[in-house]
């Protein structure tokens, strides 16, 4: 939520200023400086523990660094332990009834700790930071509450070079912040409106008021997630640092698997190179791969949250993946015989829309207050036909009105031109790339958009980032 407040923007406008102005070699204090002050803000109770943190997590790195034997290991072994066990304990066992208790991004920062750790391990880190410099390197405020999940090879460096300013580079960060704001507030929190409606009082609705809330769900977790990162990245641009990619138009992917390769893209590949790689892999038999698969999707669901719904999202992915490798031969079949070959575009539209119609059953089981509540929206939505609801205005008495809903899929449908086009090229080299006043334009109207129609136009309380909540 800090991401859309003036004092940040007022704190981030001052933190450039001061980042520009001290000398080169020392830049990366002032980004220290800035990234401990918003997390004694946004956590001032439990920043100890993460501070307790950064000062094992280092003090074994360098123990791991320099043994490199047996004994590191061990060490290895401990401190990734002493890493996750904040996570397990207060999220997993107190959690529930004592929110407060969880520091501000704990499921991020740990994993980037023990990612941290693992390449010190395996040799993948030839230098070690200063102790400030790894500090730094955990603390640095846009991406400490929501990702995305850097590794130390692709952060760290950047972090410690000061960087020149450069007006192209702002420009560009701007534009992912304004974009960010765009997908919150015309999107993510308009569809929340009708999601939290259905989903909080599930009882009065079914069949086509369940599905609708799904796909709108699924847009809802989407645009949110990925607002939050936009402006995260957009934040960290404004210094010349460019955070990792973490996603690629999850919703236009043709497989499940595919659409890990797409969705959460630092969360897919840590889950892949510290859980499902080190299980095995596919390195010991199609029984053993697909074992490792369940597992990796099983972590994947617990360090979402707590309660059973989520372990049985992550399975559910798991077996979705295995049983698409199982029946990939009989679907290459059907396809070979209906004549439909990989470019054809009616069989990528089979391909696409079944995957994220899976895709959705599985939000709504994310979703959901329980798992039996989940399953048991699930069935209404295939025992109930009811699609006359979104013609006899039925739907505009779910707290969205007409302007509202049209506000929204017109938004919708500016999100799925901008993915297309960004297929093909960068959007925001485009605009940069038009003439001063058409730019203006752009921004100006984006902007006044925003705040005519968006969440704060129509009087509505801005929704905390979803992903915070993990």
């Amino acid at each position: 939520m800090y991401f859309l407040t003036v004092e940040f923007y007022i704190f981030l406008l001052l933190l450039v200023c001061f980042y520009y102005i001290v000398p080169a070699s020392h830049r990366w204090y002032v980004l220290l400086a800035g990234s401990i002050c918003i997390y004694l803000r946004l956590s001032p109770k439990m920043c100890w523990l993460l501070f307790l943190t950064i000062i094992i997590s280092y003090g074994a790195g360098i123990l791991i660094f320099k043994k490199r034997n047996t004994a590191a290991k061990i060490i290895f072994v401990l401190a990734v332990v002493q890493a996750a066990l904040p996570l397990l304990i207060l999220k997993h066992l107190l959690g529930r009834n004592t929110p407060w208790l969880i520091p501000v991004g704990i499921s991020f920062y740990t994993l980037q700790i023990i990612s941290y750790l693992a390449d010190i391990y395996h040799g993948k880190i030839e230098k070690l930071p200063g102790f400030f410099q790894y500090a730094l390197y955990v603390l640095f405020f846009p991406q400490i509450v929501q990702g995305p999940i850097p590794r130390y090879e692709q952060l760290g460096k950047q972090l410690y070079q000061g960087h020149r300013f450069s007006e192209k580079d702002i420009t560009k960060a701007i534009h992912l912040i304004i974009w960010g704001f765009f997908l919150k507030f015309m999107i993510a929190d308009k569809s929340a409106v009708f999601v939290n409606e259905v989903f909080d009082h599930y009882r009065k609705y079914a069949g086509t008021f369940i599905l609708l809330a799904g796909i709108l769900y699924s847009v809802q977790l989407y645009t949110d997630f990925l607002a939050c990162v936009c402006i995260a990245k957009g934040a960290a641009g404004l210094f010349g640092i460019h955070l990792a990619d973490n996603f690629n138009h999850p919703y236009m992917a043709g497989t499940i698997k595919d659409f890990w390769r797409r969705w959460h893209i630092t969360l897919s590949t840590w889950l892949r190179d510290y859980i499902y790689i080190p299980l095995g892999g596919n390195r010991k038999g199609r029984l053993r791969k697909y074992i490792n698969l369940l597992l990796t999707f099983a972590v994947s669901g617990v360090w979402h949250g707590t309660g059973f719904r989520y372990l049985f999202w992550g399975l559910m992915h798991g077996c979705y993946q295995i049983a698409g490798e199982i029946t990939y031969p009989a679907r290459e079949f059907v396809f070979s015989r209906l004549k439909m070959p990989e470019k054809c575009m009616f069989r990528k539209i089979i391909q696409t829309t079944s995957t994220l119609f899976l895709v959705m059953l599985a939000w709504i089981i994310f979703r959901a207050e329980s798992l039996s509540i989940g399953i048991e929206m699930i069935k209404s939505m295939f025992r109930v036909y009811n699609p006359w609801i979104i013609f006899n205005g039925a739907l505009l008495q779910t707290g969205v009105d007409l302007q509202e809903w049209t506000a929204l899929f017109l938004s919708v449908l500016l999100l799925i031109k901008v993915s297309i086009c960004q297929q093909k090229m960068c959007i925001r080299d485009w605009i940069l790339e038009q003439h001063l006043l058409f730019r203006w334009i752009i921004y100006i109207g984006v902007i006044i958009t925003i705040f005519v129609f968006g969440t704060y136009g129509y009087g509505f309380y801005a929704q905390d980032f979803i992903y915070g909540g993990f």
